[in-house]
C-alpha cells in the first residue's frame, strides 16, 4: 500500500508538472493569434486616412488636396481651353468672360474680367477648391485670392511646344486626367511632326511680319524674338522680319519695316476691322514685297495669343499661308 501511493503521488506530481508547463505554451500560442489577429481586427474598425496629393505651381506655391479638385474657376482662356481638352469640363464652375473657346464653355458662370478690379465676391459665390490663373495674372492678384482662402494654381506661358505638352499634363494630372491628356498631347505631337515634316522641303524661307496693332500705321505693334509668335513662324518655315526687336512685344516704325521688307504680312489685329485692303493704302508700304504680290493675310489672333492647345492650330495655318505647296 505504501508502495503503491508512493506510485500515485509520483504519477500526480509529474501531472501537475506537465500541467503547469502546458498553459504557458498554450498561452503563448493564444498570444501570438491574438497578436496577429488584432490589426486585422482595427483595419476592420477603421478607415484609412485617404493619401493627400501635393501640386507645386509655376511660382512654387504648394497645393493639398486628399480629392482632385470638384469646383474649378479658370481666370484664363489658356487655362479654360486646357481644361476642356483634358476632360475636366464638369469640373469647371467658373470662367473669366475672355474664356469663349470652346463653344461648351459660354455654358459656365462667367465671373467676369481680370483687367480692373478684382471679381472676388463672383469668385467666392461659386465655392472654388481650385483657382486657375495664367501669367497673364499678377503675382500680387494671386496673394490676394490666397488671402481670401483659395487655393490658386499659377501657370507660366510656354515658349515652345514641349512647354504646352507640359502644361497640359500639369492641369490632367491636378484634375485626374492623366490618361485623357495622354491622348491630347500624342494627337498634337503627331500634327506638329507632319508640319515640321512637311516644310524641311522648302526652297524658300519667306519673312514674315505679323502685325498685333496697326492703329498707328507708322507704328504698328508685333512680336520680336522670344515670343511664341517668333517661334511658330520659325517652326512653319519663316523668318520673323521683327526679329531684331528688343522686348517681346514692341512697335516697329514703317521705315524699318520697309528695309526689313517682308515676304508676307499677317494681320493679327483683323478681328478689330484692319483688312488687307486698308493695309495696301499706307502710305509708303506700296514698295513692300507683301504688298506688291498681296500675299497680306488676316489672321485669327486668339489662335497665337491664347497658349493653349490651339497653338498647333496656329502653326498648322501659319505653314499653309507660307508654304501652300507643301501644305495640303
Amino acid at each position: 500500500m505504501r508502495k503503491f501511493g508512493k506510485l500515485i503521488t509520483l504519477i500526480l506530481l509529474f501531472v501537475i508538472m506537465v500541467s503547469a508547463c502546458m498553459p504557458a505554451a498554450v498561452q503563448d500560442e493564444a498570444t501570438q493569434d491574438v497578436a496577429k489577429e488584432e490589426p486585422a481586427e482595427a483595419a476592420e474598425g477603421s478607415k484609412a486616412e485617404p493619401e493627400a496629393m501635393v501640386f507645386y505651381d509655376d511660382m512654387d506655391n504648394m497645393l493639398e488636396y486628399a480629392e482632385y479638385p470638384a469646383a474649378i474657376v479658370s481666370l484664363a482662356p489658356s487655362m479654360t481651353e486646357q481644361l476642356f481638352a483634358v476632360g475636366a469640363a464638369d469640373q469647371v464652375v467658373g470662367r473669366d468672360d475672355a474664356s469663349l473657346y470652346p463653344e461648351e464653355a459660354m455654358e459656365v458662370a462667367n465671373i467676369g474680367s481680370l483687367y480692373g478690379d478684382l471679381p472676388a465676391e463672383s469668385i467666392l459665390a461659386l465655392e472654388p477648391d481650385l483657382v486657375l490663373a495664367a501669367q497673364t495674372i499678377s503675382p500680387e492678384t494671386v496673394t490676394a485670392l490666397q488671402e481670401l482662402g483659395l487655393q490658386v494654381y499659377w501657370q507660366k506661358n510656354p515658349t515652345t511646344f514641349e512647354d504646352l505638352y507640359e502644361n497640359i499634363h500639369d492641369i490632367a494630372t491636378l484634375t485626374g486626367h492623366e490618361d485623357e491628356a495622354e491622348a491630347v498631347v500624342d494627337g498634337l505631337k503627331t500634327r506638329v511632326s507632319a508640319v515640321i515634316k512637311a516644310v524641311s522641303g522648302a526652297e524658300a524661307t519667306p519673312s514674315v511680319f505679323y502685325e498685333l496693332d496697326g492703329t498707328d500705321p507708322s507704328n504698328p505693334w508685333t512680336a520680336g524674338s522670344g515670343t511664341f509668335i517668333d517661334y511658330i513662324i520659325i517652326m512653319a518655315g519663316g523668318v520673323n522680319a521683327a526679329a531684331e526687336l528688343q522686348g517681346d512685344y514692341s512697335q516697329m516704325s514703317a521705315e524699318a519695316l520697309i528695309v526689313a521688307d517682308p515676304d508676307v504680312v499677317l494681320l493679327g489685329d483683323a478681328l478689330f476691322g484692319t483688312t488687307p485692303e486698308s493695309v495696301m493704302e499706307r502710305a509708303g508700304w506700296d514698295v513692300i514685297t507683301a504688298v506688291q504680290n498681296g500675299d497680306v493675310y488676316p489672321f485669327n489672333p486668339d489662335i497665337l495669343s491664347i497658349p493653349g492647345p490651339r497653338l498647333v492650330d496656329g502653326l498648322e495655318m501659319m505653314a499653309a499661308l507660307l508654304h501652300p505647296e507643301l501644305i495640303k
